[in-house]
């Protein structure tokens, strides 16, 4: 690829970001706020096998899948690189994550970032949070000849 071209997917890409109908830090509350809603009480611990997926909320929340229909709420201390990493590790101590004593790996050059809170979240419910903040109050167009005589 040329350098002009590969400027021109770069700006491309820019433009693209920019025409965002919703800001990068709403979307992230609204994530946040519908994880929230779908938590559970906090708990000491989880049990640790595999890590299916996971989102960040922020640089102190991330969402935790150990299934597709298990997951985790993590609050932890400051994580700078949280929201920005590719790829996290999480520490555990005979299949267990427990709170205060594991971290999670946010990148090489940061240091680890304490679990400082745990809760279960309720996927189902999670999908209906968000299935609720994806509608939209639509109204029909009126017709342009109606629009001009008013």
């Amino acid at each position: 690829m040329s350098r002009k071209a590969s400027w021109m997917v770069v700006g491309l890409a820019v433009a693209l970001g920019a025409c965002s109908s919703v800001p990068y830090a709403q979307r992230v509350a609204q994530r946040q706020a519908a994880y929230a809603a779908a938590a559970g009480a906090p708990v000491r611990s989880f049990h640790f096998f595999n890590l299916y997926s996971w989102e960040p909320l922020g640089d102190r929340q991330l969402a935790i899948y150990t299934q597709p229909n298990r997951a985790w709420l993590l609050d932890v201390g400051p994580c700078p690189n949280l929201e920005f990493t590719n790829a996290i590790g999480l520490t555990s101590f005979a299949s267990e994550v427990s709170v205060n004593f594991d971290k999670v790996l946010a990148g090489r050059g940061y240091g680890p970032c304490f679990i400082t809170q745990i809760r279960p979240i309720d996927v189902a419910k999670l999908k209906l949070e968000q299935q609720a903040q994806r509608k939209i109050e639509a109204e029909p167009r009126q017709p342009a000849a109606d629009a001009a005589q008013k």
